[in-house]
């Protein structure tokens, strides 16, 4: 979407191979101060670790690849990489990408990744790298001066999707089966008229989501109604279904989304702008987005990402300007953990979670040291 400002920072949760929604209670009176961990798992509280990134960059694109190793990329066309779970920084930004504005990364390991610049016409572009960001083509680059590229989701390390705005009344789905070494717009036959005034979010690369080897879903904003819709053969057909968030504004909608399996998901978003209020923000759905119903208890104010924790059918994290939240029953009621600001929050197989925002900020979620406020 043309008018959205992007902010993103990045976390890192590692403890070891425990669960983290058996790690993570928190007590009514440490609300925003830190997330402690459960009976039977230690008493140790755990914190975000900010981590020097030594750059002013706002990092809006997250890949959390395991507890060691994460990229970020954001303004300037800035990439970032860490094979040391964030204690030292690479800058492997692509050659020449300085007037980019990077807004989404997907990587697959270490050494494979694919970015996307976002913007009109040729703004947006999407660059891919298999040394580790050492060097970079260019594997696509917009000519519609009508399109608006958002985000980028991949279902394995071959087949991936990016998604743009509306472009003559439907939104329009890129496609690769090459793992992003070349691109081809998909046919928009089977894809739903989009609302007056819809469009994405380009905020925290979670627009588009995917689950399992052929479903996926896309976040809309900006209409009547906020929608998500969901297509399970890899985007080729759709469906929309009407959220429970704000919308009827083109600051209001459904800003990130995550499924933790083809059928059971979270939405999050509200209104972006910071004077304005974001009720209803956060909403469930059980039957893989058929239906959404909002949190008895929704997130604390307007959020950009969200992500399910690892090896837990219940708990999650949600992430915007003002704090993080914290759910463990499955995104009914949600709690504030933190006050620092974050635009996206990624989680990997092996225990491990990140989070990504503005300043240049990278940080951990670890063992902590003292009991002091997580609030920058």
């Amino acid at each position: 979407m043309r008018s959205m400002g992007k902010t993103r920072r990045v976390l890192s949760v590692g403890l070891g191979g425990l669960a983290l929604a058996a790690a993570m209670t928190v007590p009514a009176q440490a609300q925003g101060q830190e997330l402690r961990q459960g009976q039977g798992q230690g008493r140790g509280a755990v914190a975000w670790q900010v981590k020097d990134t030594r750059t002013d960059a706002r990092f809006r694109g997250l890949a959390a690849v395991s507890r060691s190793t994460a990229w970020v990329a954001g303004t300037r066309g800035t990439v970032l990489k860490t094979s040391d779970g964030g204690r030292t920084w690479k800058n492997v930004s692509p050659a020449g990408a300085g007037g980019l504005e990077f807004r989404d990364v997907e990587a697959f390991d270490g050494r494979r990744a694919v970015v996307l610049a976002i913007g009109e016409g040729e703004a947006s572009r999407v660059y891919r790298t298999e040394d580790g960001g050492a060097t970079w083509s260019e594997s696509f680059r917009n000519t519609d001066p009508r399109a608006f590229y958002d985000c980028l989701a991949f279902f394995d390390p071959r087949h991936g999707l990016a998604v743009s705005d509306p472009v003559d009344g439907k939104y329009r789905i890129l496609s690769t089966a090459d793992g992003g070494r070349s691109w081809k717009v998909l046919p928009n036959r089977g894809m739903p008229a989009a609302l007056p005034g819809e469009a994405g979010f380009a905020a925290s690369g979670q627009c588009l989501v995917g689950s399992g080897p052929r479903d996926v879903w896309l976040a809309t904003g900006g209409g009547a109604t906020g929608r998500v819709l969901h297509s399970s053969d890899r985007g080729l057909t759709w469906t929309a279904a009407e959220s429970t968030l704000p919308a009827g504004d083109p600051a209001r909608g459904v800003f990130g989304l995550a499924f933790r399996d083809r059928t059971h998901g979270l939405a999050v978003g509200g209104d972006y702008r910071a004077d304005q209020p974001s009720p209803r923000a956060a909403a469930v759905s059980g039957d893989g987005g058929r239906t959404w119903r909002p949190s008895a208890a929704p997130v604390a104010a307007y959020r950009s990402g969200v992500a399910w924790l690892p090896h837990t059918r219940s708990a999650a994290l949600a992430v915007g300007p003002t704090g993080t939240d914290l759910t463990r029953d499955g995104g009914r009621t949600w709690r504030t953990v933190d006050t620092g600001s974050f635009d996206t929050v990624d989680c990997t197989g092996d225990g491990a979670c990140w989070a990504a925002g503005e300043r240049g900020r990278v940080a951990r979620l670890g063992p902590s040291h003292s009991t002091a406020s997580l609030a920058d």
